[in-house]
């Protein structure tokens, strides 16, 4: 798996919008690249499988610190191994998904899972893998959590912060509190 100091990969991937463009069959699609929304920072997480039980709760969570990631000039990029026509199927049919505000990204020829690492041999899906990525493309940020274990979006919030702040982060530590200064 990729980790912390490495370049994200390459990437060209169809997507469903997010926000209500992702629900209108005329207006849902559009592609993604690793240099779309080129010098923000971006946080890209991988999921399992659409219609599944776990993923829907932490897509949610995600999109609900859309506008908190904004703030902080971070895209967000949800991804999985299904295609956009399963993720617009998915958005129309599960109620929590309809106002979905960030796009939904389909690596069906399983490129950037595999690039990343993040491919599970046993399922051949991708694993729940989180990234940040700085604004020259590099990997700040690499977690991955077991396929029957959720993730916590505000911790991710949390870590961009730190790593945002360019100073020693205790742990625990959120915005807004003091950093820590080695001693003189």
């Amino acid at each position: 798996m990729l980790t912390v100091g490495d370049m994200f990969p390459s990437f060209d991937l169809a997507a469903v919008k997010g926000g209500a463009a992702g629900l209108d069959l005329k207006t849902a699609f559009t592609r993604i690249t690793d240099k779309t929304d080129h010098g923000k920072w971006k946080l890209v997480f991988f999921w399992p499988k659409d219609f599944t039980f776990v993923c829907p709760t932490e897509i949610v969570a995600f999109g609900k610190l859309n506008e908190d990631f904004a703030d902080r000039d971070t895209v967000v990029y949800g991804v999985s191994t299904d295609s956009e026509f399963v993720h617009m199927n998915w958005r129309l049919h599960h109620v929590d998904l309809n106002s979905l505000e960030i796009p939904m990204l389909a690596d069906i020829k399983r490129e950037l899972a595999g690039a990343t690492g993040v491919l599970s041999r046993e399922e051949g899906v991708a694993m729940r893998a989180t990234f940040l990525v700085d604004p020259d493309g590099i990997i700040r940020y690499a977690a991955v959590n077991d396929l029957s274990v959720g993730r916590n979006p505000q911790e991710v919030l949390r870590v961009l912060d730190a790593l945002q702040s360019d100073e020693l982060c205790a742990c625990n530590w959120s915005k807004g509190e003091e950093h820590l200064r080695p001693a003189a």
